[in-house]
């Protein structure tokens, strides 16, 4: 098998037939020796009988579906694992992440790159708040974490098989692919692209706290900044007291009145308060991650694999 295509899906009934009607010649042009694998959480629309559908038609076309919504990270790894190609694709079906693209970053491999990614100039369709937190997510992240994340880059991408293999064998359960591979390393080239709006039907992904969680799985699972950024604003707020402190005994001293009232008070309270409560948090963020580690639940369960060891 030369090329592996793996594109997770959850209500998306609508997108897939003309996701396959562009994508198909695109392979075609490229190898006749490829597989195209939907790892599908179970959907309440006809996403499922759709696959199945174009499946008859084309045995190339797999199918994975899990006992339970597992999230797009999970079944983008059970397609990573299940999936046999030299070169790996993962892309999005709603054609945000264009078909297009395929020949270019399959040329790109061959030329010895284990690694081509897409790099988005423009978002089409996005609102600016969500343009907004992830260019500020990038630069946090590739500030302050262990790897370089490309900015502009998301799941869509290929992968050389011994970069897929080196993925599979992590044992993180985040599922955040763009720093997984980044962990992986190896050789990597970008292609730049202006992605297109969504084909059809509304997005499954929150605009805004979609965004943030990854933010937050960039931030916590591959830097333990946060952590020094804690200890410094104890060491910040500490020194303010000091200093308080010392005004007040030098009020004293030169027997001037002090009026600090209740307003100053509730604002002192409410900051130690608020310094203390995000300390902590950013604690549970951190013991939130190692109880899932520790827990070692499985990151998928397949229910039905169509199209896998002679099915």
């Amino acid at each position: 098998m030369l090329l592996s295509v793996v594109v997770p899906v959850y209500k998306e009934e609508k997108n897939i037939p003309e996701f396959l009607r562009r994508l198909r010649p695109i392979l075609g042009s490229v190898t006749e020796d490829y597989e195209i694998i939907f790892s599908l959480d179970p959907s309440p629309d006809h996403t499922e009988d759709v696959i199945l559908e174009h499946r008859a038609a084309d045995a190339r076309i797999r199918l994975l579906k899990f006992s339970r919504r597992f999230g797009q990270p999970m079944a983008t790894l059970a397609g990573l694992q299940y999936s046999s190609g030299a070169a790996v694709i993962v892309m999005d079906v709603d054609l945000q992440d264009p078909p297009e693209l395929v020949g270019q970053m399959v040329a790109k491999w061959r030329e010895g790159f284990d690694v081509v990614l897409p790099q988005r100039r423009e978002r089409t369709g996005e609102p600016w708040i969500k343009k907004a937190v992830a260019a500020t997510g990038y630069k946090v992240i590739n500030k302050i974490a262990d790897v370089r994340i490309p900015p502009n880059t998301g799941d869509f991408r290929l992968m050389s098989r011994r970069v897929v293999a080196e993925i599979v064998k992590l044992k993180e359960s985040h599922g955040f692919l763009r720093g997984m591979v980044a962990v992986v390393g190896f050789r990597q080239a970008i292609i730049p692209f202006d992605r297109p709006a969504r084909f059809a039907g509304e997005t499954n992904y929150n605009r805004f706290l979609g965004s943030l969680r990854i933010g937050f799985n960039g931030i916590f699972c591959f830097s333990t900044y946060a952590l020094t950024l804690s200890t410094w604003l104890g060491f910040v707020v500490s020194g303010c007291s000091f200093l308080l402190m010392a005004v007040y005994l030098f009020y004293k001293l030169m027997g001037w009145t002090i009026v600090w009232g209740n307003p100053t008070l509730v604002i002192l309270i409410s900051f130690l308060g608020g310094i203390q409560l995000i300390s902590v948090g950013i604690l549970g963020e951190y013991i939130g991650r190692i109880y899932e580690e520790v827990r070692a639940r499985p990151k998928f369960i397949v229910e039905r694999a169509e199209g896998f060891g002679g099915n």
